[in-house]
């Protein structure tokens, strides 16, 4: 017969034993709820305008307003598709969702603390306009990374660009296509030329500190760029998922 005390001895070990179990498979679960939950997130906005994102609502508690109004791809001008396509990722349609060429030189050119320099794609970046915050860490990148994947799987690349083109932001308190042509050119975004639709292109990286409508000369240069490279995207199809 076994000592009572080893009995005891024993149990305790058998709780200190099961106690890592259950904290991985807790973890477990609370990493498949969060994957589960970012699907289901996705996949409603397959066909479901984001209402407003983390960038809208951080300009909002600044003091500016949202001028926004959501319009289907086919009501947006193919020059403002091609004029994106040809600044932003030409090489839109051919990849997977990430430009490794374009990763490999920006995290050759980042210092380990300085600022970091973008790579991405239109897909990276409506990840990041659609469901992330606007900032330039690891985490939020990392993040980036995964919503990118789930877009590239479960959206079509037609609905990729509808929602960048929706969300982006084109001026203060302007965001997507046909608030920026309203508020810049006085159209609507089906009826840019291709002057215009280079113009916006141009003041992407820097919409409050560009004014398509008034642009500077190197803003004008830089457009007249982007309209040379649309006429490169016409010509080889660059633009042939749309």
């Amino acid at each position: 017969m076994r000592p009572i005390g080893s009995n005891i001895e024993l149990g305790s070990l058998a709780t200190v034993t099961a106690r890592p179990r259950r904290i991985v498979r807790s973890l477990a679960r609370l990493a498949f709820g969060i994957v589960l939950a970012c699907v289901v997130w996705v996949l409603l906005y397959r066909t479901v305008p984001p209402p407003a994102t983390a960038l809208m609502l951080a300009r909002a508690a600044q003091g500016a307003g949202i001028a926004k109004d959501w319009v289907a791809l086919e009501e947006i001008s193919p020059n403002l598709i091609h004029a994106v396509i040809a600044s932003e990722d030409s090489l839109f349609c051919r990849h997977s969702g990430f430009d490794w060429n374009a990763i490999q030189e920006a995290l050759e050119d980042n210092g380990d603390d300085g600022p970091m320099r973008g790579g991405s794609t239109i897909s990276q970046q409506t990840a990041k306009n659609a469901f992330l915050w606007p900032d330039r860490t690891w985490l939020r990148k990392g993040l980036e990374a995964g919503f990118t994947v789930l877009i590239e799987t479960l959206w079509p690349k037609r609905r990729i660009l509808e929602v960048y083109l929706n969300i982006a932001e084109w001026g203060d308190g302007v965001y997507g296509a046909q608030a920026a042509a309203l508020a810049h050119f006085g159209k609507s975004a089906a009826l840019l030329t291709r002057r215009e639709a280079a113009l916006l292109a141009v003041s992407l990286p820097a919409p409050r500190r560009r004014d398509p409508a008034r642009p500077s000369t190197y803003h004008a240069r830089r457009a007249g760029v982007i309209e040379q490279r649309m006429a490169v995207v016409a010509r080889d199809g660059l633009a042939g998922c749309m």
